[in-house]
Order: C-alpha cells, then sequence, then structure tokens
C-alpha cells in the first residue's frame, strides 16, 4: 500500500484541478492576445535552477523584456502551445527578449521525458516545491506573464497561446522601444 504525504495530496489534488479546468473551459488557443497587467503584486523576484544546474535569478534580467511561462508536463494545454513557445523563441532570441519557462512541481526525469516529446531551445527551470508558483498570481496552467525591461510585469495570458503569432510577438517587441 502507497502513502502518501499531505504535500503529495495537494499537488495531486492542485494538478487534477487545473487540467479539469482547461479541459472544461476548452482554452486551449482560446485568446490570441494578452491582458495588460493592472495590479502588479509585489515580491515577485526568484531564484530558480535550470535542468543544467545553472541557477537564474529574475531581477538579473532587468533590461530585457522576460516572458515567464507556468507549465507542467500533465497539462493538455502546456502541452499544445510548447511548439509555438519554440518557434517564437526562434523569431524572437536576438531581440532583448527572455523566455523562461517554469515547470510545477515535477522532478528532472518527468521534464526530460517531456523534452523528448516536445525539444526546446529556450530555459527550462524547475520549481519542484512549487513555492514560487504559489507566490505569483497564477490562475491555473499554462499561464504567462510579460514583464519590462524596466522590470515591471506588464502582460499575462491565462491558458494556452499560439506565442509564434505576428500580433503576439509584435505587442511584446513593443516593450523594447
Amino acid at each position: 500500500m502507497r502513502v502518501f504525504n499531505t504535500l503529495q495530496l495537494m499537488r495531486a489534488f492542485y494538478r487534477s484541478l487545473f487540467c479539469l479546468f482547461f479541459i472544461a473551459a476548452n482554452t486551449v488557443y482560446a485568446y490570441d492576445n494578452l491582458t495588460p497587467v493592472e495590479k502588479i503584486p509585489d515580491g515577485l523576484d526568484f531564484t530558480l535552477q535550470d535542468l543544467d544546474g545553472k541557477m537564474h535569478k529574475l531581477s538579473d534580467y532587468k533590461g530585457k523584456t522576460v516572458i515567464i511561462n507556468f507549465w507542467a508536463s500533465w497539462c493538455p494545454p502546456c502541452r499544445e502551445e510548447m511548439p509555438s513557445m519554440e518557434r517564437a523563441w526562434q523569431q524572437i532570441k536576438n531581440e532583448n527578449i527572455i523566455m523562461l519557462a517554469i515547470n510545477v512541481g515535477e522532478d528532472e526525469d518527468t521534464v526530460f521525458t517531456f523534452l523528448g516529446d516536445f525539444p526546446v531551445t529556450f530555459t527550462i527551470l524547475l520549481d519542484k516545491s512549487g513555492e514560487i508558483t504559489e507566490s505569483w498570481p497564477i490562475r491555473g496552467l499554462p499561464t504567462t506573464y510579460v514583464i519590462s525591461p524596466q522590470g515591471k510585469l506588464v502582460y499575462r495570458a491565462i491558458g494556452g497561446r499560439n506565442w509564434d503569432d505576428k500580433a503576439i510577438l509584435d505587442t511584446i517587441r513593443q516593450l523594447n522601444k
């Protein structure tokens, strides 16, 4: 008999809740825009490890536009949008724009397995404990934020997007002007 601790049960519950919410709402590519963020929460800086063990601190990217995507391998809309994120990254990687994808609550083996099916070249960060995700105003997965070069949270996208859509990329590029 397998024994679950409270944290494991909570994670399983939230995974199920996120997944059911987005499947029921059928939000994959329901929106192809970014929503301006009006109320900016405090204390959103973080330090997380990438798949190579390198630490990344959000505040180190000040002066660049940063796209931060919160995702998980079990999330259908996350799986749907990942290829478009890679295509977008190929278009913007030389434009003072950083793309970070924060995996929520999974271990390296799970993430590596996922990346075998969905290879990407942008930075994947690990939030194994979910602590960083809990400190951000995440409503479900995927949720993506765009931060201006001045370090201000300016846009949010809840649900899947076609990240290589010209209108979305043009909106993000405008932050660098």
